[in-house]
């Protein structure tokens, strides 16, 4: 299961970007997941959850933005979505298509809770 090494590094972009006193203030980890990027969502997040577990880091939680599967056809210029079965362009029937946007595995923001100051 390769969610797991995929969990661990996304834990360690974390601890290289959030000093350490801010650590148990992430709440939210943001995530874009192309559709083939060839990661099962639910595995990363189940993975994730156990690394943080009896941490500093267990109130944080991932995000995953689900990037749908876009083409673009060489031979009519259309952009399509696809379900990841069919790279065939709707418009024209062409094959010479190529990937735009769905294999992303990217961190895309790291969210903190604000520190709430006492009056005095």
């Amino acid at each position: 299961m390769h969610e797991l090494s995929l969990a661990q590094g996304i834990l360690n972009l974390v601890e290289n970007h959030v000093p350490p006193r801010q650590m148990s203030a992430v709440q939210i980890v943001h995530v874009d997941l192309g559709r083939l990027s060839g990661v099962v969502a639910d595995s990363l997040e189940f993975c994730f959850e156990a690394l943080v577990a009896g941490t500093t880091l267990q109130n944080a939680r991932l995000c995953l933005n689900k990037i749908p599967l876009c083409l673009s056809c060489d031979d009519c210029r259309q952009s399509f979505e696809s379900d990841g079965d069919i790279f065939q362009c709707p418009r024209c029937k062409g094959n010479a298509t190529k990937v735009v946007s769905g294999m992303e595995l990217q961190v895309k923001e790291i969210e903190l809770q604000e520190e709430i100051q006492e009056a005095t």
